[in-house]
């Protein structure tokens, strides 16, 4: 396979399309979804068929507890063909490079002629979406499906192509590795992608400074090199020419749904439930305490119900600034949502407003003795042991606060896909 320049995009406006959903093909061994898709796509131009637009890569739900590894499903439309020669192709291409043998691994492709409604790619990007209605709805929309083993694939490729760019979106220019290296370290140079990181400010998520991370690069041995993410598809391509690598065999373009924050959604405490991704407001009750591991709970609460909020271990500096937050201070959290303990797990907040700490620096001085009084004990107030007079005030300061309202979000190398970076996010 020749190496792909731009992409398969035909300006086939009108034209009658049909549209191809997978899910589900890769395991934590190998394989990969998009892959996947570039050899159908590849295969399909052989045959003749238009491919239309860029290919879609929708991450979904990343709280689902049998997510595959990045939770990603694919979907493109080509110009419309033979549907049962479609079905035959994707048979075949799945049976060769789908990861059926895992048993983790329950793939599924959709072929159909009209979208489902945005809707059903909102419920399961944020919700639990169950294999019947998914079904039942490919059979109302007389859609061609295959699903393997316990089908669950089924429900992401059906919610790729549900989705479109109704309030966001971003592209990742995907470039995959000569199949004689696969399951073997990556090369990819550092200096190059920070480079593109400071040339290219429409892109995202390259590179942790701190953690000196190389995020392009996946940690799977799965057949991709590295990913560039970012806002604009020509200035992915001219940042491909600037990273050293490793040969590349051939890159992809997709437009995605990454770093949108389609996944969240506003709710009081009291609505909170497991496996969703949450924004919620509320008044720490609890100050910020580290945990066995290095994970970092404090506890929120609003005029429904009080919530747990965490700042893992592999949030790292994340976690030094969750420690500067005490009670009364003000925050908007957004993040996943742990089902037990039910926890918010932290991907950014907002910090509202600081609550004044007092801190007291002496015990209250007798205007008559001018000597410190002694405290008579816990709630006692204090007495001049001198002359008697007492007191109920010490000398306090008001403490200074090591942190600012506004945003803070968890390092590069800690991001799940669909965060929107705060470089994304308008004032």
């Amino acid at each position: 396979m020749s190496l792909l320049k731009k992409n398969f995009i035909y300006n086939n406006i009108g034209c009658e399309k049909i549209w191809i959903g997978l899910d589900d093909t890769d395991s934590i061994k190998g394989g990969c979804t998009t892959y996947l898709a570039c050899m159908l796509l590849d295969k399909l131009k052989e045959k003749n068929y238009d491919i239309i637009g860029y290919p879609r890569l929708v991450r979904l739900n990343p709280n689902i507890p049998w997510k595959t590894r990045g939770n990603g499903a694919v979907s493109f439309q080509v110009k419309k063909g033979n549907k049962k020669e479609i079905k035959v192709i994707l048979e075949q291409f799945f049976e060769k490079y789908a990861r059926i043998e895992d048993k983790l691994t329950n793939p599924g492709f959709v072929i159909i002629d009209k979208p489902p409604s945005f809707k059903i790619y909102e419920k399961t990007v944020k919700e639990i979406v169950t294999l019947k209605e998914t079904k039942d709805l490919l059979k109302s929309l007389k859609a061609e499906y295959k699903g393997y083993k316990n089908c669950r694939g089924l429900i992401g490729a059906t919610a790729s192509i549900a989705w479109f760019p109704k309030y966001d979106k971003t592209y990742e220019l995907i470039t995959y590795r000569q199949e004689k290296k696969w399951g073997i370290k990556r090369t990819v140079d550092d200096k190059t992608t920070i480079d593109i990181d400071k040339r290219f400010s429409s892109t995202f998520d390259n590179y942790d400074y701190k953690n000196k991370h190389n995020r392009l690069v996946p940690n799977s041995p799965c057949p991709i090199l590295y990913g560039i993410r970012g806002e604009s598809a020509n200035d992915l391509v001219k940042a491909l020419s600037v990273i050293k690598s490793e040969k590349v065999s051939f890159y992809q373009i997709f437009e995605t749904n990454q770093g949108t924050d389609d996944h969240l959604q506003k709710k009081k405490i009291k609505d909170i439930k497991p496996f969703e991704s949450v924004i919620t407001k509320g008044t720490i009750c609890k100050s910020p305490h580290t945990i066995r591991g290095g994970h970092v709970i404090f506890t929120i609460k609003d005029s429904t119900g009080k919530t747990d909020c965490a700042a893992y271990e592999p949030t790292k500096e994340f976690r030094e600034k969750i420690r500067k937050l005490d009670e009364g201070d003000k925050v908007e959290v957004y993040g996943g949502v742990r089902e037990k303990p039910l926890t918010v797990n932290l991907e950014k907040i907002k910090v509202i407003s600081l609550n004044d700490i007092v801190q007291k620096i002496e015990n209250p001085l007798c205007p008559k003795c001018k000597k410190h009084m002694k405290s008579k004990g816990k709630g006692q107030g204090y007495k001049c042991v001198r002359c008697g007079n007492r007191s109920d005030n010490p000398i306090f300061i008001k403490k200074k606060r090591d942190i600012k309202i506004g945003f803070y979000e968890v390092p590069v190398c800690a991001r799940r896909h669909l965060s929107k970076p705060l470089k994304r996010m308008k004032p």
